[in-house]
């Protein structure tokens, strides 16, 4: 210390003796020099200030503009039990209000980013001394950037545009200068509130609300003080100290924020320890429009806000479902979702593996060299690298390079060494579904599953397709005989007939011989889905009278106008076969099935609600309605979706109808019930490919079980019990009486003796109109 104290001294009789030895002219000049220099500085910074003033390194926004702040706020869609399913957004954000963050979060924020916060005006000058002895004396890169909340918040709100040491610094000045209007505007509690909501906390989130979403499945208003030190810790750098990513380095700095709070008198120092010593437990939900509960019908939901939006502005009303901020609520049931897509989930996993096995080595996927070139032309990568030029052999080349790729099963995503040429065949060879449950009354849709995997199948089996309907379009047969006034007890013989004016058309059963030899009713018939039956009902009713009565039941779809069409062989869209159905429980009227209940801003004002069209008239009787509906309920109790009772020991009130398309294409189910109908379909996406045999591929099997086991899970749920154990309304004695016959009648012993089973019996088509 003496040697220090020695040189110090030293210096300072040298300096001395310099000081004595420059004369009074000399001195006056260096005086001048540095005046001039000073004076030059001086000027140079004002200028420097002025024109960031001016604009020249960014605009100041005024005072107007700065009282009126609007940031892009992510539209958010709601289920009808209220829950949130999913949003829109370019930047995940959802602003909240500042009776919404709670006070530990808020002390979290103040005590590690801002301790001052409630003393300055928008500038901590202390803070700024600090930081700059620390980084520019002591070059002590630690030391921060001393800006406030208020600062941070002008960034968040203008980000920066200069990446040079000159306008870095331009920057700040600026950020200062917009920092003290925003004081002069808004209230200490304002401006955390606007912090809060635009800061970013990586992953394109930003805000707390969308950050304690995806972090906690909460909103803010619900974090804890742990919570809250989590994510406030995360804004020093999101990716460092991310949770999900980082946990260690998340806790550190999250106990770091807490022994600031405990600094600054906002956490008692007793409960410091055991709050720092808590782990984690995040619960993460990251909105991704891929993942997640009901993606095709989210989807499904974001086109028709989109129509509706466009709609809007033609009518000079502007709104960006993705910035606007707004609110969608829809019909979904949640709950009921979700155990959709775990029963989805459980019977599929279990058919896809049965249907692979059906077909061993010789899957189409595997041998059809035509089927698979065919799939790979129509594949987008294809077409792309047609686009740019190359010949189809150079395509086919490049697609047949091995490369690491991710692709799914029903055990998760598999990373492997794989072409593109072996992932569309990989692709090609999964079963799909389009499974959908609505209100029959109203019309509105509970559950939605447009395939099986929206990150690997877009293709919407609901929105998008339309696929022949198999016997599950005969009830619409059998309502437009009865409405011609053909008897329900009107004996059918089940022979099978070559129609010559058909070119030899024959439609056959897939029983035995002997069944040429029976007379069904018709509710015995239909309830077990007799081909050669449906046509001769089709005769009887009329193809016209039937065609008329499908678009009354308010089926769109261009149907066959061939006797075909009594065995499904019309393509119809999902929730247009559902209209249908729903009439058989509401009044004989159908309906047509809606997603979105109503559309408000971020403050719940209303923009848009859906209003029901006038009820459309009976598409047939009453009498009819309830025979129909008698008729399918002895397809679920006795007939050929008997397993729902057999197989699964469901009790409900049900009534329904399968339905197999021909080399067991399609296989689709519809479950009809006072307060619910379900449609299920099962098939591929390349039509070209089918079930291997019937006993997998008819709709009982591959259709029927989807539904079985979310009807089993909804009954093991109280909250569900409006639905299962609603009760059809009895029948009235006249509908009895009319069903009162016998179901089967054999020919007699001659007729039966001078009949060859195996010879098909020949007339024309005759259809009555």
């Amino acid at each position: 210390m003496s040697a220090v104290i020695l040189l110090l001294c030293r210096c300072q009789e040298k300096a001395a003796k310099t000081m004595k030895n420059i004369s009074k002219p000399q001195w006056r000049k260096i005086s001048k020099y540095v005046f001039w220099a000073f004076v030059a500085l001086s000027g140079l910074f004002i200028t420097f200030m002025l024109s960031i003033y001016a604009g020249a390194w960014g605009s100041i926004p005024s005072e107007k503009t700065l009282s009126d702040l609007n940031y892009q706020k992510a539209t958010e869609v709601y289920s009808a039990d209220n829950v949130l399913i999913g949003k829109y957004y370019l930047f995940d954000r959802q602003p909240v209000t500042y009776e919404q963050l709670p006070a530990n979060l808020i002390n979290a924020l103040v005590s590690i980013e801002d301790e001052r916060f409630y003393q300055h005006k928008g500038i901590d000058y202390p803070s700024l001394l600090r930081v700059a002895i620390k980084t520019i004396l002591l070059q002590d890169q630690s030391a921060g950037g001393g800006s406030t909340l208020s600062q941070q918040l002008v960034k968040n709100l203008y980000p920066r545009e200069h990446n040079s040491k000159l306008g870095l610094v331009a920057d700040k000045f600026r950020e200062m200068m917009i920092a003290r209007k925003l004081e002069s505007i808004y209230t200490k509690e304002e401006i955390l509130q606007h912090y809060l909501n635009t800061v970013s906390f990586g992953d394109n989130t930003f805000g707390i609300e969308s950050a304690a979403l995806k972090f906690y499945n909460k909103p803010a208003s619900d974090l804890s003080t742990v919570e809250s030190a989590t994510l406030v810790g995360m804004l020093k750098a999101t990716y460092a100290y991310n949770p999900r990513l980082f946990p260690d380095r998340s806790i550190t700095r999250r106990n770091l924020v807490l022994l600031a709070m405990a600094r600054n008198n906002h956490l008692e120092p007793s409960r410091l320890d055991s709050l720092q010593s808590l782990p984690l437990a995040l619960d993460y939900r990251e909105f991704d429009h891929d993942e997640g509960i009901a993606p095709y019908f989210r989807e499904e939901v974001r086109k028709q806000l989109k129509r509706w939006a466009e709609d809007e502005q033609k009518n000079g009303r502007e709104y960006n479902i993705y910035t606007s901020g707004l609110k969608v609520y829809t019909t979904l049931n949640y709950k009921m979702q979700q155990l959709a897509e775990a029963a989805m989930t459980e019977h599929m996993q279990k058919l896809q593996q049965q249907f692979e096995k059906s077909y061993g080595s010789k899957g189409p996927w595997d041998t059809d060299q035509e089927l698979i070139k065919k799939a790979v032309r129509q594949s987008p990568v294809f077409r792309k690298l047609q686009e740019s030029g190359l010949s189809e052999e150079e395509v086919m080349d490049s697609l047949s390079v091995k490369r690491s790729m991710t692709l799914p099963t029903w055990k998760g995503d598999t990373t492997i060494m794989a072409s593109s040429i072996d992932s569309i065949r990989h692709l090609m060879k999964f079963l799909n579904v389009g499974s959908l449950g609505i209100d029959p009354q109203s019309g509105e849709v509970l559950t939605w599953i447009g395939g099986i995997n929206y990150k690997y199948f877009k293709y919407d089996h609901i929105s998008q397709s339309k696929r022949q309907v198999g016997s599950t379009f005969k009830p619409i047969v059998y309502t437009a005989a009865l409405e011609a006034g053909v008897e329900p007890c009107k004996y059918y013989s089940a022979r099978e007939v070559a129609y010559e004016n058909m070119e030899g058309w024959s439609p056959g059963n897939s029983g035995d011989k002997d069944e040429a030899y029976l007379n069904y009713s018709m509710e015995e018939a239909l309830s077990n889905s007799v081909n050669t039956v449906a046509v001769k009902v089709l005769e009887d009713a009329g193809i016209r009278r039937t065609l008329e009565l499908a678009k009354k039941m308010g089926i769109t779809a261009d149907l066959p106008a061939q006797p075909s069409l009594a065995l499904g062989t019309g393509s119809v869209s999902i929730p247009e076969l559902a209209g249908a159905y729903a009439s058989y429980v509401n009044d004989s009227r159908p309906v047509k099935p809606y997603l979105i209940r109503k559309v408000t801003t971020g403050k719940d004002s209303l923009l848009m609600e859906h209003t029901p069209d006038d009820p459309p008239a009976q598409a047939f009787s009453e009498q009819n309605r309830q025979l129909m509906l008698q008729m399918m309920k002895a397809t679920v109790n006795k007939g050929t979706a008997a397993r729902i009772r057999s197989t699964y020991g469901l009790r409900n009130d049900l009534a329904g109808k399968t339905g197999t398309t021909q080399n067991n294409k399609d296989a689709w189910f519809v479950a009809v019930s006072p307060e619910l109908v379900h449609v299920s379909w099962v098939g591929l996406d390349r039509h070209e490919i089918g079930f291997r045999s019937t006993s997998l591929g008819q709709g009982a099997n591959a259709a029927l079980p989807m539904y079985a086991k979310l009807l089993s899970s909804m009954n093991n749920d109280a909250s569900f019990n409006s639905i299962t154990r609603a009760r059809f309304r009895p029948p009235s004695d006249k509908v009895s009486r009319l069903l009162d016959c016998e179901p089967v009648k054999k020919d007699g012993f001659l007729k039966r003796l001078f009949t060859n089973p195996d010879k098909k019996k020949k007339k024309k088509f005759r259809s009555k109109e």
